[in-house]
């Protein structure tokens, strides 16, 4: 039992070494590097984790029909919930007690660029969550185009 009692106080003296580790701040000298600064630059070959995103948010593919219609897919499985068919913001989700997302036919996003929209979709804005991880850039080109085709087909919403 005394040997317990020894390992668990070793151990617990142990521990306030684990919280005051010795450490480097990003800009302070330190002597382990040839630059003799703690901040070192990414090693040759290194690629930034949102380089792809930043490249695909950059190449903004042409209107055509089909990345209309790619959009209305999309837009089906992943907007329709809160935004409604006919993007009034009248869905099932906030039918259910949720908070209306806003009308995708009103002036405010009608005047938007569609990089607005991409960007929302990326990003999130207000409650919405972000949908980076569920749909892939090209979609949510696609999804902004077809925004657009909603916007020119309906009568702008009054607030």
């Amino acid at each position: 039992m005394r040997r317990v009692a020894i390992l668990l106080l070793l151990a617990l003296a142990g521990c306030k070494n684990m919280v005051q580790q010795p450490r480097y701040d990003e800009y302070e000298a330190s002597p382990l590097y040839p630059a003799r600064m703690a901040m070192q630059h990414p090693p040759e070959g290194t690629v930034a984790q949102d380089l792809p995103q930043q490249i695909a948010a950059a190449q903004r593919p042409p209107l055509t029909r089909a990345l209309v219609e790619r959009g209305r897919e999309r837009f089906g499985i992943y907007c329709t919930p809160c935004h409604a068919y006919d993007g009034s913001g009248d869905g099932v989700v906030p039918a259910r007690g949720f908070p209306h997302p806003p009308d995708l036919r009103s002036a405010r996003l009608r005047q938007a660029p569609l990089s607005h929209v991409y960007d929302v979709i990326t990003n999130g804005y207000g409650v919405m969550y972000s949908y980076a991880d569920r749909v892939a850039p090209p979609d949510r080109w696609a999804i902004a185009a077809y925004t657009r085709v909603l916007q020119q087909a309906q009568p702008e919403s009054q607030p």
